[in-house]
């Protein structure tokens, strides 16, 4: 009985889709379109957390982190006309919960520096979502030949990178201090 309630909810979960992955190209389109999806889903949540962000650094690296995220879209594009694919998206619920996980932050009251926070600690678990996401591409685009690609995503990872550490810089350098004292 136990057994059967465990096998439901992991494939209600999606541990076994049906998805089928036919050679590592398969694999690659498949990551592909998540993270596109991801990346779109972001350009629409990035503008919310500036809006709710009362420092100023924080609103500005969520704004300059927006351009970056389009731009993450268009090389993905790039990416899929170097493979002769469509540019499509496959649903990233990863990113679906991590936005809803954002949206309870933005929706929050109580303290800014404390919301600053909490913001900034949403923001990490989604940089740290694409990094990994950037990280696996651009070692499948390696395995597969596609160096023009490889490279491209590792601008991205770069990127994400770079927003994570500006975002821990910010957290350790003043926002978490002043939310410690709220």
């Amino acid at each position: 009985m136990l057994d059967n309630q465990i096998k439901n909810r992991e494939t209600h979960m999606g541990l076994f889709s049906s998805t089928e992955f036919k050679d590592l190209k398969c694999l690659f389109i498949d990551q592909l379109q998540d993270i596109y999806d991801a990346e779109n889903r972001l350009t629409k949540a990035l503008p919310k957390m500036a809006e709710k962000a009362s420092d100023p650094e924080l609103k500005s690296s969520f704004q300059q982190h927006l351009q970056e995220t389009r731009e993450q879209a268009e090389r993905l594009e790039r990416v899929f006309e170097m493979i002769d694919e469509k540019a499509e998206t496959k649903t990233c619920e990863a990113m679906k919960g991590l936005i809803k996980e954002g949206d309870e932050v933005i929706n929050a009251t109580g303290d800014e520096t404390v919301i600053d926070a909490a913001l900034i600690a949403a923001a990490q678990r989604v940089e740290h979502y694409e990094m990994a996401a950037y990280g696996c591409l651009r070692n499948l685009a390696e395995r597969l030949g596609i160096p023009q690609a490889a490279e491209l995503l590792q601008q991205s990872l770069d990127e994400e990178g770079n927003a994570d550490k500006i975002l821990t810089e910010l957290a350790e350098g003043s926002i978490n201090r002043e939310a410690a004292h709220s």
